[in-house]
């Protein structure tokens, strides 16, 4: 398979043993043990995706991510031996689109690198068009989301339940039935639907706390006002 993956882990044999699965699946990959050099080689070289561990020296990997947010939509598959919840919940909020406990087997989590990549690329191999909303501009084909010439960092899963509610705007989906449509899962969870529909808010609402472009209705789920929306193919 193709594509290629940045990992950033401190702990080198596991980094290396990583390595090596996705090596035997066909993918190329980079290692480096901080996320410092991570950010370094994120401005020489393009990478599909980031395997990213948390408990890094220096600068840890929730840090990363948010640096990583403002100009960036690579999809991040987070390693960590924290189990709490609201460690899972801020690595999704900050806009990881995987998070990996560990101890992990090496084959299940390149398992999950190949379902990502090969998701990103039939997404963005889609019929391009523009979308517009508000102020805002969204390119499907460059998978990118512009206010005023500025380019608005969106996660590529943020991208994803944008786009999905857009191009169904008009109709109310539960979150389970979002979560079907975007992560491709029928079971899972589904709390990181509301995660998701909150940050879209900060960033593209006026005012999150009354939306008037991602719409709660009470009782059912969430809608994207139609009246808000202009397509171009």
């Amino acid at each position: 398979m193709d594509g290629r993956v940045l990992i950033i882990e401190d702990e080198i044999e596991l980094g290396e043993l990583i390595q090596l699965f996705l090596k035997k699946d066909g993918i190329q990959s980079d290692l480096y043990p901080s996320a410092e050099e991570g950010l370094i080689i994120l401005k020489k070289q393009v990478y599909d995706l980031i395997i990213l561990d948390i408990n890094l020296p220096g600068m840890d990997g929730f840090e990363f991510l948010q640096i990583l947010r403002r100009n960036s939509a690579v999809g991040v598959i987070i390693l960590s031996a924290r189990e709490a919840d609201e460690d899972i919940v801020l690595g999704l909020g900050l806009g990881a689109d995987e998070f990996v406990t560990k101890p992990f087997a090496p084959k299940v989590l390149v398992a999950r690198v190949r379902a990502l990549l090969r998701r990103f690329k039939a997404q963005k191999g889609n019929v391009s068009g523009r979308i517009y909303f508000g102020p805002f501009e969204m390119d499907i084909g460059g998978y990118s989301v512009v206010k005023e010439g500025d380019r608005v960092p969106l996660s590529t899963k943020e991208f994803e339940v944008l786009r999905f509610l857009i191009e169904n705007a008009g109709k109310v989906f539960t979150p389970p039935e979002i979560y079907q449509a975007v992560w491709k899962q029928e079971f899972g969870d589904v709390t990181s639907v509301a995660v998701y529909i909150q940050r879209l808010r900060k960033k593209l609402e006026p005012d999150p706390a009354a939306p008037e472009l991602l719409i709660t209705v009470r009782g059912k789920g969430y809608l994207c006002n139609k009246k808000m929306v202009t397509y171009e193919s």
